[in-house]
């Protein structure tokens, strides 16, 4: 008897009727797809939101495991993203797509770490501390990007981390999202 369990984890709460916009290589983000009200009470210019989504599947017969499948997903959540339109420009649009490309390739960290992991009856625990431990590293990485670049401000340090970034997909691009 094979019975299948389906977990979805996300790193930020969907309402249903959310709209949700997944990391895909050939579309950058506009300042369109920004739909949420900007926040007067912030010195920030713009703020993207975005996170991985994660769900999995476990096959067991008996008490054994004995398969699992998984998706990640890099996603831009419109309604929660914003900016100001009097004070942004393209130079800021680059910094908030970079945030987006962030979480893509923690994203494809992700699904390379997932093929590491063997089928054992710990899976399930395994894959959620891979979840938690990605979105950790996600969250610093977002945290010291906005700091060394000064949020945009510093362009020398924005380019830095543009070419980095580029350099760290293009290392795992076997894990790109295809959506």
């Amino acid at each position: 008897m094979i019975r299948t369990f389906l977990i979805l984890c996300c790193f930020l709460c969907i309402q249903q009727d959310e709209s949700v916009m997944s990391w895909n290589e050939s579309y950058k983000l506009t300042w369109s797809d920004f739909k949420g009200p900007p926040n007067k009470n912030t010195s920030a210019v713009a703020v993207t939101a975005s996170g991985i989504t994660f769900g999995f599947s476990v096959s067991k017969t008996d008490d054994r495991v004995v398969g699992y499948t998984s998706e990640v997903h890099a996603h831009f959540y419109p309604e929660k993203s914003w900016y100001k339109k009097d004070e942004a420009d393209l130079h800021v649009l680059g910094h908030e797509q970079l945030h987006f490309n962030i979480t893509e390739l923690h994203a494809r960290k992700f699904r390379q770490r997932i093929d590491q992991v063997k089928v054992s009856n710990s899976v399930r625990s395994q894959l959620k501390q891979l979840h938690n431990t990605i979105n950790k590293e996600l969250s610093q990485m977002q945290n010291t990007y906005d700091s060394e670049t000064n949020y945009s401000r510093n362009v020398e340090a924005q380019a830095k981390w543009e070419a980095y970034i580029a350099v760290e997909l293009k290392k795992l691009s076997k894990y790109k999202s295809v959506d």
